[in-house]
C-alpha cells in the first residue's frame, strides 16, 4: 500500500469516527424532532388555508417564520440550525460509508440537499429576518434552467424525477419500507402500531405533494412559463382547487401532521 492510499484510508477512518460520534447522533436525533416541527407546522398553516384562507404560506419559510414569532423563538431556530446541520452531515456520512445499494446512496445525498437548504432558510431568518419562500426559490430555479440550451427538456425531465419521488414515497407507505429505518426491537407492540399507521399516512401525504408538484413542474416546461412551477405553498394550494374543494387539503394536511408525529417517534426511534 502507497502512502497516498494509506493516507485516504486513514482519511475515511477519521471520517467514519466522527459520524458515528455519540454526540452526532444525539444531535441527529434532535434534528429529526425539528422536522417533525416543521411539517406539523405547514399542515397546520395549510389546514388554515383551507379552512380561512391563513395568510402564511404553508411551506419551510411559513412554519420558520411561525416559529420566530414564538417567545424564545430565534434560540429555537438556533436549535433547529444545529439539528439540521447534524442531519445533513449524518446522511453525508450514511451516503458514502453506510449504504451498499446506489439507490439509498443517492436517497442520502438527496436528504443532505434538502436539510442543508433548510438550514440556509433558518440562517438567513435569524440574519435576514425573513425566509425565503419554498413558491419564490421554485420560479428562480425553474427560470434559470429553461433559460439553457435545452431548458424545456431539462424542467421536463425533473418534473418527471419528482413524480417519480412522489410514486417511490407512496410505495414506501404503502408498502411500509420506513420501517426498515427503525430499531423495532426496542419498542413494544403499542408504539410500532401506532407508528406504522403515522407512517403509511405521512408517506401518503408527502407522495401526493411530490406527484402534484412535479406535475407543475412538467407544466411550466410545457408552457415555458417558470411561474407554473412551485413549492410546496402553490402545490397544497392546487389541493383546494380540485372538485373535492378544500377538504382534499385538509385531508392532505393532516397527512403531513401526522407525519410530523412519526417524526418524533423517529427522533427516538431510529436504527443507528
Amino acid at each position: 500500500m502507497n502512502t497516498a492510499q494509506r493516507a485516504g484510508q486513514e482519511a475515511k477512518g477519521a471520517a467514519r469516527r466522527a459520524a458515528d460520534n455519540p454526540v452526532l447522533t444525539v444531535l441527529a436525533r434532535v434534528g429529526l424532532a425539528c422536522r417533525g416541527v416543521l411539517y406539523g407546522l405547514i399542515g397546520v398553516l395549510a389546514v388554515q388555508i383551507a379552512l380561512d384562507g391563513g395568510k402564511r404560506e404553508a411551506d419551510k419559510s411559513g412554519a420558520i417564520s411561525t416559529v420566530a414569532a414564538l417567545p424564545f423563538g430565534y434560540a429555537l431556530l438556533w436549535i433547529m440550525v444545529v439539528g439540521f446541520a447534524a442531519l445533513a452531515l449524518w446522511q453525508a456520512s450514511e451516503a458514502v460509508f453506510g449504504h451498499r445499494k446506489a439507490s439509498d446512496r443517492a436517497s442520502s445525498v438527496g436528504r443532505v440537499a434538502v436539510y442543508t437548504a433548510v438550514v440556509a432558510s433558518l440562517l438567513t431568518m435569524l440574519f435576514a429576518g425573513r425566509a425565503t419562500s419554498d413558491d419564490a426559490r421554485s420560479h428562480d430555479i425553474t427560470g434559470k434552467l429553461l433559460a439553457l440550451p435545452g431548458g424545456q427538456w431539462i424542467v421536463g425531465l425533473v418534473g418527471v424525477a419528482i413524480v417519480a419521488l412522489g410514486a417511490y414515497w407512496v410505495r414506501e407507505g404503502v408498502k411500509k419500507r420506513f420501517e426498515k429505518e427503525l430499531d423495532l426491537g426496542r419498542m413494544s407492540p403499542a408504539a410500532r402500531s401506532a407508528m406504522e399507521r403515522l407512517g403509511v399516512a405521512g408517506y401518503l401525504a408527502r407522495g401526493a405533494i411530490a406527484a402534484l408538484a412535479g406535475i407543475l413542474v412538467v407544466q411550466a416546461a410545457i408552457t415555458f412559463d417558470p411561474d407554473k412551477a412551485g413549492g410546496i405553498d402553490a402545490t397544497l394550494r392546487q389541493f383546494a382547487d380540485t372538485p373535492a374543494g378544500p377538504w382534499l387539503l385538509v385531508a392532505v394536511a393532516l397527512g403531513l401532521v401526522l407525519f410530523a408525529g412519526y417524526c418524533f417517534g423517529e427522533s427516538r426511534w431510529r436504527r443507528t
